[in-house]
């Protein structure tokens, strides 16, 4: 029996009409939209199928994204009760996935867990010009140097998302990431570009969010692991309810350890998995691990080809 990691993107991999496929052809997609949108107090339908600004904002984009991977991840275990994860993996808001695929949160819980976190992570940078910036084509260090530099000036800048080699997301004030930009080309990038967001994700400008999340958390997560879930921060495994919270509530303002995570479990794991909308993590393995195999369920097309090579 192959060893499979069950893997989720995070912010980025929204997109209008994501998982309408699902929502059209089975009962259990729509019953968990009715569900999770009762206890989140969202239309999805309208949010997630309907072209409007909502869904690129922090706070619907979080549980929507979230809802649609667990979707797929539920469809795709109704077909294949008796395929086992050996370990559960997220970026960034993905890790609230792995966690609710692992089974240490119920999804209408997470659902509402991560409609708060979104709201927190606004709310921590609303009196702020926040913001974040990609760096394309410079190693780790010379980004990590830049920024440590930078902050013995005063400014608020932070390495963020760690995605591949030669992909680096930072993050801080939107005016200190621009006075940045030719500093990152000049040591050689080939893109200093900044994102659409309106909030700075895992750097310190969210520490106002960790007690009231860490809050939330407590009365949700419990101790049901079904497997490991690898952390962003430590790139390690937990599968402990005390473990869950404290490092879900450092991941806030921990840069996400993806591409470090994805090279410690590729000689542990045969395939991976990607659940939801779109293949943003199937893309980054085959960069940072080409001998990792990985699929991904985003339709009921893509789920019947993943059920016929991994479940017969």
């Amino acid at each position: 029996m192959k060893k499979i990691a069950m893997i989720f993107a995070g912010q980025g991999s929204q997109a209008t009409g994501m998982g309408k496929d699902f929502y059209d052809n089975s009962d259990l997609a729509r019953e968990m939209f009715e569900e999770a949108g009762k206890r989140a107090g969202l239309k999805f339908e309208e949010l997630i199928f309907a072209e409007h600004d909502l869904l690129n904002q922090t706070a619907y984009t979080q549980p929507a994204i979230l809802l649609v991977q667990m979707i797929a991840y539920r469809l795709f275990k109704e077909k294949c009760p008796n395929i086992k994860a050996e370990l559960f993996l997220g970026h960034s808001l993905g890790e609230f996935s792995a966690l609710c695929a692992s089974g240490a949160i119920d999804y209408v819980d997470a659902v509402e867990l991560v409609h708060r976190r979104g709201q927190l992570m606004q709310d921590a940078c609303s009196d702020i010009e926040a913001g974040m910036m990609v760096v394309m084509g410079l190693d780790d260090e010379s980004v990590e140097k830049i920024c440590s530099d930078a902050q013995s000036q005063g400014k608020k800048v932070w390495p963020a998302n760690y995605n591949q080699d030669g992909q680096l997301v930072v993050a801080g004030m939107k005016s200190d990431l621009d006075s940045l930009e030719q500093t990152f080309k000049d040591a050689g990038a080939k893109r200093a570009l900044l994102l659409n967001m309106s909030v700075a994700s895992h750097c310190e400008l969210l520490s106002p969010a960790q007690i009231p999340l860490k809050s939330l958390m407590q009365g949700m997560i419990e101790d049901s692991f079904e497997a490991p879930v690898i952390s962003n921060v430590t790139t390690e495994g937990y599968a402990t309810k005390n473990e869950a919270v404290e490092l879900l509530t450092e991941q806030l303002i921990k840069p996400v350890k993806y591409k470090q995570s994805i090279l410690a479990i590729a000689d542990r794991v045969d395939i991976a998995i990607e659940f939801g909308n779109g293949a943003t993590l199937k893309g980054l393995n085959k960069r940072i691990a080409p001998n990792l195999e990985t699929y991904n369920v985003s339709d009921m097309k893509s789920l019947q080809e993943v059920i016929e090579k991994i479940c017969n």
